[in-house]
């Protein structure tokens, strides 16, 4: 490990750097930057497009090139140079348009427009377009992909154990069993929900200017449609173009995508805590390890430690997401700096998040079910076929079916052999009879095994 890592002060950019490495090109200064980059590029391409804007002639196809190459192609070597001029100005946006009008200074149809990198916008109109197309292209290239993972590992597990019968436990006493299949399909079809809230939500930006009403655009040139001319830039660079604000954009698409993702860290939450609990109960055993130890001091533990590890680090995650969608969208007037170092953190979210879910794929990958231990527990708890029993007799109208079952079942533990007594002298026709005396809880499962296999 190299010793920047040693000396790190998150564990984000230390311990565990290279499960967090693919979001740095996004979430670093350097993805800020690149970024500003991008959208300031854009903006002087769409000025010189359009037949509005005399004084920036169209680009030819050679001079367009070089403008992208440089988007495209902008390095760590080019941000740090963009952070040299930072030093002197203590702007970080002016910093980026000097770095342009530099860079830019030897392409003659660029140097000729070069007042026109930045032109009409504020700072926030190039950091809150930058800061949309972060989100947009992390949750694209890292999150989503990490959650389909997860969840195709769950689908996977749904279908493998469709019908391997369970016994469910609702608050923690025996219940009418499931298939451990059917408990994975749970899981499942909840993140798939969730997935689809975070894919759902439109990162939104503004180009309107100072206050949000296109005055410095109109004092130039009042006979453009600034308002459609700069909606059709934002929606250029595949985001939701925001009509009516204040300096900033109001934060509140990033709001709903920082809410969405940290539903999806909670279903995980509880979907690590219930299989942390199958670990215990013996239903799950985890796969050895070559070399690993479960504890300093007793040999024979496999702990459950990847769903442990997701645990907390989804709960980071949901303290820092939430926080976020909580203080993003408020800003006093017409703006305040609050929002600044809270954005520049978008990455411990998301950072936690993917370690969050890097955790519970590698715990779920270990799992293998114990069909012996399951089933012991089934063939311990013939109480659980009290439900049936008294919904049959319901059905043929015996009297107080729920409290004769009540009284036999209700705190203590019943055999086969008592439970089938009872059936057998229930006054209800013999194919019933015959039905629940060969039902065992094993049996017992409903459409549990058909819906474990359709998720």
């Amino acid at each position: 490990m190299p010793d920047f890592a040693l000396l790190a002060l998150s564990p984000l950019d230390g311990r565990y750097q290279s499960k967090t490495e693919a979001l740095r090109a996004h979430f670093s200064e350097f993805g800020l930057i690149r970024n500003r980059i991008r959208v300031e590029i854009e903006w002087l391409k769409a000025l010189a497009a359009s037949d509005r804007i005399p004084e920036v002639a169209p680009f030819s196809p050679a001079t367009l090139a070089q403008l992208d190459a440089v988007r495209d192609d902008f390095s760590a070597a080019d941000a740090q140079a963009v952070k040299d001029i930072e030093a002197v100005t203590n702007h970080d946006v002016k910093a980026v348009e000097y770095w342009l009008k530099k860079r830019f200074s030897a392409v003659p149809e660029v140097a000729v427009a070069g007042e026109f990198f930045h032109f009409a916008c504020t700072s926030e109109d190039i950091n809150n377009a930058s800061h949309a197309l972060m989100l947009e292209d992390a949750r694209r290239d890292v999150v989503l992909p990490a959650v389909d993972r997860v969840i195709a590992r769950f689908v996977e597990l749904a279908h493998r154990h469709a019908q391997l019968p369970m016994l469910s436990r609702t608050h923690g006493q025996t219940a009418s069993p499931t298939t451990l299949g059917k408990e994975m399909a749970n899981i499942a079809y909840r993140l798939q929900r969730a997935r689809q809230g975070i894919a759902a939500v439109v990162m939104c930006a503004k180009f309107n200017g100072a206050v949000g009403n296109y005055n410095a655009h109109l004092s130039a040139y009042p006979d453009v449609d600034w308002e459609a001319f700069n909606r059709g830039f934002i929606e250029a660079l595949g985001l939701g173009f925001n009509p009516y604000t204040i300096q900033i954009e109001p934060h509140d698409a990033m709001a709903e995508l920082f809410d969405a993702t940290a539903r999806c860290n909670t279903i995980l939450i509880d979907a690590c805590r219930d299989i942390w609990s199958y670990v215990s109960l013996g239903y799950f055993r985890q796969k050895l390890k070559e070399g690993e130890v479960g504890s300093s001091t007793m040999p024979h533990k496999v702990n459950p430690i990847d769903f442990e590890n997701a645990e907390g680090n989804f709960g980071i995650a949901n303290a820092a997401l939430r926080h976020f969608s909580e203080k993003l969208p408020i800003s006093r007037m017409q703006r305040d700096l609050t929002d600044s170092t809270v954005l520049r953190n978008m990455g411990v979210g998301f950072g936690h998040t993917v370690l969050g879910l890097d955790s519970c794929l590698k715990g779920l990958g270990k799992l293998e079910a114990d069909a012996v231990r399951l089933a012991a527990d089934l063939d311990a708890a013939w109480e659980v076929l009290a439900e049936p029993v008294q919904t049959v007799m319901r059905r043929h109208g015996i009297e107080n079916p729920y409290e004769q079952l009540k009284a036999l079942t209700r705190g203590k533990g019943i055999t086969r052999e008592a439970l089938q007594r009872f059936i057998q002298g229930l006054d209800i026709p013999e194919a019933d009879r015959t039905r629940l005396l060969a039902m065992t809880p094993a049996s017992y499962l409903g459409m549990a095994a058909e819906l474990a296999a359709r998720i």
